[in-house]
């Protein structure tokens, strides 16, 4: 008999050591190595050598690879298409993490129903009952999604064998267990070697894995940080779990942009696509209120009109209070001194309040003008026209710089009714007529003087 050969890894980063040690030297954590079995025979995983539609290849040369696009598969979902980058790659690796009861397995679960291709859904955390009745809420009339309840890799490849799907979807990826690791399902090298077995089935296959992923309290998801480096897509699956809104961010993307940005609606039959953005970004009241201005900023290619939300008031302690939600607070900061020297406002001594509503975090820079105007609007306690929205970046010298897709930001605002929009006269705008009106600006005292006389 072999003699069974162990190791010791870092529960936190999957760093591999040859002897237990207190700290990590990796990541600096204390206690978290731990001893595995990292193999006890030799390993046949995913077994393509009696596998039909096992895929040979052999080194080309540059110019003789076909570089024709590859053709994606439609995931009937727009939401879940725009962050993949058009739809699913064929032998792609997609990984989903998100926190418990966020709603990953209610959207996997959802698409796998509606897909038009055989789909395998194949549940470690779940019985098939239950599925079911999920299933019942969302589709009950699929006809080319097949459930699996089992966490054994060497059992689902076996009914992979027999079905054939077109679609693999995990769920999730720390329930799963191979036989050729001897360890708990869950740790390091479990996850590592279960995610080896899927990639090597998949890029032989050309059959498309989504594997779920679970997250620790950091925020991470779970298992070595090279499961991330395996796999071609990261998707990060997030939302308050006391709204009913999810956004779905792509980390890592090797066939498309990381930029773009999905929303849903939690509802009792699952999860509704949100085409308009801007109805749950934007507050509706009767009343104008101070401090509140619309920004327009980007995500990927979609344009957003978002709502800025400030507070400002005397401080009552010593030290100003300066407090950010879906802001950059050092940006916060600098426009604040940028205000106090270039356009006369004394806000050394006030406390100030931001928020972005909608729970969304935004770093664009074009934002920074409606912040400016939302501050002045609670300074001054008089409202900002509904009407008028802002896209324009702030210079310390408290100059309007220019941003980029003007054009794009002023067709969104058009589209949604906005009368007067503020851009820097540096933008090269195309000289065509806009339905809006384009209020060009140079200066924070221009501004200033257009929203409060």
């Amino acid at each position: 008999m072999a003699k069974i050969k162990t190791s010791f890894f870092c529960q936190s980063c999957g760093t591999q050591f040859a002897k237990w040690q207190g700290q990590c030297t990796a990541c600096k954590e204390w206690n978290t190595i731990v001893e595995e079995v990292i193999q006890k025979e030799e390993k046949v995983a995913w077994k393509t050598e009696t596998s039909s539609i096992k895929k040979t290849s052999k080194p080309l040369l540059v110019h003789e690879i076909d570089s024709t696009e590859e053709i994606r598969m439609n995931t009937t979902d727009g939401e879940l298409n725009r962050v993949l980058g058009g739809g699913l790659v064929p032998g792609s690796l997609t990984l989903l993490g998100g926190e418990p009861g966020i709603g990953k397995s209610t959207l996997l679960l959802q698409i796998s129903l509606k897909l038009p291709y055989k789909t395998l859904y194949v549940s470690g955390e779940e019985s098939q009952k239950q599925i079911k009745m999920r299933a019942e809420r969302i589709n009950p009339k699929s006809s080319n999604c097949y459930i699996l309840t089992e966490t054994k890799t060497q059992n689902i490849f076996r009914q992979i064998e027999e079905i054939a799907p077109e679609i693999v979807i995990i769920d999730s990826i720390q329930t799963l267990q191979t036989d050729y690791i001897e360890s708990s399902a869950g740790s390091i090298s479990q996850i590592r070697e279960c995610t080896a077995e899927l990639i090597k089935f998949a890029k032989e296959t050309n059959v498309p894995v989504i594997l779920i992923g679970h997250i620790t309290k950091d925020g991470n998801i779970a298992g070595p940080k090279i499961l991330e480096h395996m796999v071609d897509t990261v998707l990060q699956f997030e939302g308050d779990r006391n709204h009913v809104y999810r956004l779905l961010r792509s980390l890592k993307n090797r066939f498309g942009s990381t930029a773009e940005l999905g929303i849903y609606e939690m509802q009792g039959s699952g999860l509704r696509e949100v085409t308009n953005p801007s109805e749950i970004l934007i507050s509706h009241k009767e009343e104008e209120l101070s401090g509140t201005a619309i920004a327009t900023t980007l995500e990927g290619m979609r344009p957003l009109m978002i709502e800025i939300q400030s507070l400002v008031s005397t401080a009552v302690y010593g030290t100003p209070q300066r407090s950010t939600t879906g802001y950059n607070a050092k940006r916060l900061n600098m426009i604040l001194a940028v205000l106090e020297k270039r356009a006369g406002f004394r806000l050394g001594q006030k406390d100030v309040f931001l928020n972005v509503t909608g729970g969304i975090s935004v770093d664009d820079p074009a934002i920074d003008l409606a912040v400016v105007a939302a501050i002045l609007s609670s300074n001054e306690d008089i409202p900002v026209n509904k009407d008028y929205c802002f896209a324009a970046e702030v210079g310390l010298s408290g100059e309007i710089r220019p941003v980029n897709r003007i054009e794009q930001r002023i067709q969104e605002a058009e589209k949604l009714g906005f009368s007067t929009i503020f851009i820097s006269k540096y933008n090269k705008i195309a000289i065509k007529e806009f339905g809006i009106k384009v209020k060009l600006v140079t200066k924070i005292e221009d501004v200033v003087s257009e929203l409060f006389g």
